[in-house]
């Protein structure tokens, strides 16, 4: 959020914090669609049932001391843009957000087919960051490694911020983006592959890209090395 220095008021401040504690509880709606940004108020909800995605570098405090700061501002700068620009191309994106060495969105999927294209754009995603890595190794600079998380469940969604200074965010609460952050988090570690699903994202894919992922015994998700073939010939003929 952009600042836009005004002098603090005390008296002011606790008038909005009763404005905010005080409101109904009956103002937050169930719904399967995302709401325009234009409905959301400072007093009001939804409880969202939709998909999310996260990628997120590994080792990245490792990477800062690899490189000077003006190369790791561009190894950055095309990491994020290109994420970015992934998710943005998705028909059924709504919001991205960036938060450090993570990009991640949230996605309408009342459908299945939209579940599925979420899941495509995830293996897009994979491919693009081994695109990225060829260019890096040509320059010399050090290749990225990221895990990536897919889940379908519930939000609450609410425009945050100070009433009557136009700095305000969208945000996004509860288990969805929690255990989609989780999942990121788990993957490319270890042993686990650099893409996790839950079970119920994965559930409601079509039977081909089932075919693609392996449970994760004893957890609650699923996982795989997955790719976008077009994509991959790329890496393959340049790598």
């Amino acid at each position: 959020m952009q600042a836009n220095h005004k002098a603090y008021d005390f008296e002011k401040s606790r008038e909005r914090m009763d404005e905010i504690l005080d409101s109904s509880d009956n103002n937050y709606q169930e719904s399967n669609k995302i709401p325009s940004i234009d409905d959301l108020t400072y007093t009001n909800g939804y409880h969202i049932n939709c998909s999310a995605l996260f990628i997120d570098l590994r080792d990245s405090k490792e990477l800062a001391t690899k490189h000077q700061k003006k190369v790791l501002a561009k190894i950055y700068r095309a990491y994020i843009s290109e994420l970015v620009a992934l998710l943005n191309g998705n028909p059924n994106i709504q919001q991205i957000y960036i938060e450090g060495d993570c990009v991640w969105g949230v996605f309408n999927t009342e459908i299945k087919s939209q579940i599925d294209s979420v899941f495509q754009t995830a293996c897009e995603a994979n491919s693009l960051i081994q695109t990225l890595n060829i260019k890096l190794k040509k320059k010399s600079y050090t290749q990225l490694k990221v895990g990536i998380g897919l889940h379908y469940g519930q939000a609450l969604v609410i425009k945050a911020g100070y009433k009557g200074s136009a700095i305000n965010e969208v945000t996004w609460i509860g288990e969805l983006i929690g255990k989609t952050a989780k999942y990121c988090n788990d993957a490319n570690k270890g042993w686990r592959k650099t893409i996790i699903l839950s079970d119920i994202f994965y559930a409601n894919l079509n039977d081909y890209n089932q075919s693609l992922c392996q449970k994760v015994h004893n957890t609650d998700y699923y996982e795989g090395n997955l790719i976008n073939a077009y994509m991959n010939k790329w890496v393959q003929d340049n790598g």
